[in-house]
């Protein structure tokens, strides 16, 4: 990424138990024999766990509270939340769940945790010159699309060429229309198409790191309810102020260098601080 943290280097539940590390001001196991905790439950959009999982073993280590977490798709997790679930902190997409969740009394307050940008993805070498988005509609281009995944997965890519005026002919060029972001990713990796619309972060997958190269695409065209992850308190968090605690890790400098690693915008950084102005957070 070209902006870097300075000092730091949907359908499948994701699930995992962490800790996390950092020069935070509190001492190994301090927190956990001070306030008695044992265990923080944390949820979040199952987009986020590249990110939260390294990051909740660094504070565990550090801290000696263990985390409870769970990844899952943000919509299905916001609805139990709305009825009658309960976690300690939640970190949702889409900053109107926040909004809601907020006004309904079950999230104290919530702060921009990160936020999340489409490239177009291509393979190593991008061999075909792709230089815009313009270019998905050149002819014989060969285009992955998966407007079949659960929201935003496809629809914010369709969205964003139907802005750019390229959708219907991106849709001609389609060598695949699925329903996994994933298996249309794996194409352009082993040179079956030429280029795809994807979240910056699914480039950062262990499975792609490395292997793709993006062109950026004009903000102008991106649709704003998919761009923006929070991170908030729950009104059943047992001890808030660890609760708290957690939640001051993941904002601070060592912690949203697993969002940047992730490949997030953090929150902290300069292009966080103007899209958390931009996006009203």
């Amino acid at each position: 990424m070209k902006e870097k943290l300075k000092n730091i280097s949907r359908r499948n539940f994701l699930k995992a138990s962490g800790a996390t590390a950092t020069g935070l001001l509190i001492p190994s196991n301090a927190l956990a024999q001070k306030s008695g905790v044992g265990t923080l439950q944390v949820w979040s959009c199952g987009g986020l766990a590249e990110a939260f999982i390294p990051a909740d073993k660094e504070f565990e280590k550090m801290t000696g509270v263990r985390i409870s977490y769970t990844g899952a798709f943000a919509a299905a997790l916001g609805k139990s939340l709305l009825g009658s679930a309960k976690t300690e902190v939640f970190a949702p997409r889409v900053i109107t769940l926040s909004k809601r969740l907020k006004d309904e009394g079950k999230m104290l307050w919530y702060k921009p945790l990160c936020f999340t940008r489409y490239v177009i993805a291509v393979p190593k070498g991008n061999p075909t010159g792709v230089a815009s988005i313009k270019d998905m509609a050149k002819p014989g281009l060969r285009v992955v699309l998966f407007f079949g995944s659960s929201a935003p997965g496809g629809e914010a890519p369709k969205v964003i060429m139907k802005k750019a005026g390229v959708l219907e002919e991106a849709e001609k060029n389609a060598v695949f229309n699925g329903d996994c972001v994933q298996r249309a990713t794996r194409l352009l990796v082993n040179g079956k198409a030429d280029a795809g619309i994807v979240e910056q972060r699914i480039t950062y997958l262990p499975e792609f790191r490395g292997k793709l190269d993006m062109i950026p695409i004009d903000e102008k065209y991106f649709p704003p309810p998919p761009m923006t992850f929070t991170i908030g308190l729950m009104k059943w968090a047992e001890h808030p102020e660890v609760a708290k605690e957690y939640i001051d890790f993941i904002l601070s400098s060592q912690g949203q260098k697993y969002f940047e690693n992730a490949g997030f915008i953090p929150a902290i950084s300069d292009e966080g601080r103007r899209l958390s102005k931009k996006y009203g957070v």
